[in-house]
């Protein structure tokens, strides 16, 4: 018989796979490493379920390890990424407006991590900034800054991508 801490974790992962996986995705850009770290994060969730201290912030907990178990995968693969047949598809029928997803996608790959985390959490994932906090272990400044920051590279470097177009 499963204990009500366990039936919660199973709450959460299924009321926020979607999520969940976007956020994987986010990392890695490829669905099957993707599906990889979303089973790797459950199982880490189960077995480290005696170490929730409050269980009203599964979620933010969760994420957390999605974010690490992803972050982890990337320092593995050295940050080698391998397109799948589904992403090629997407590309190669572009229109115009795919063409400035396409701009902000590359500028969200060069943004250093932990400015794009915390971007990928608050505007891709919807979630509050003291829910990030939680989510990277970090104090609410700090998450603060690291977004304003990484609002301010990521606009600089769409101002220069749009400034090459024009030329």
């Amino acid at each position: 018989m499963r204990s009500n801490i366990e039936n919660l974790l199973i709450t959460c992962i299924t009321e926020h796979k979607e999520n969940v996986y976007r956020l994987a995705y986010s990392y890695v850009k490829n669905a099957e490493d993707a599906l990889d770290i979303i089973q790797e994060s459950i199982q880490k969730a189960f077995e480290s379920l005696d170490k929730l201290k409050n269980p009203a912030s599964m979620k933010s907990w969760f994420y957390r390890i999605v974010v690490n178990t992803s972050l982890d995968f990337l320092r593995k693969q050295k940050r080698i990424q391998v397109a799948d047949e589904e992403t090629l598809e997407f590309y190669g029928q572009a229109s115009d407006d795919v063409y400035q997803n396409i701009d902000l996608e590359i500028a969200m790959d060069d943004l250093p991590p932990i400015y794009r985390s915390v971007i990928v959490l608050r505007y891709f994932e919807d979630l509050k900034i003291d829910e990030i906090a939680k989510v990277l272990n970090e104090n609410l400044s700090t998450i603060k800054t690291r977004l304003y920051q990484g609002l301010r590279m990521l606009r600089v470097k769409m101002d220069d991508e749009m400034m090459q177009e024009v030329q």
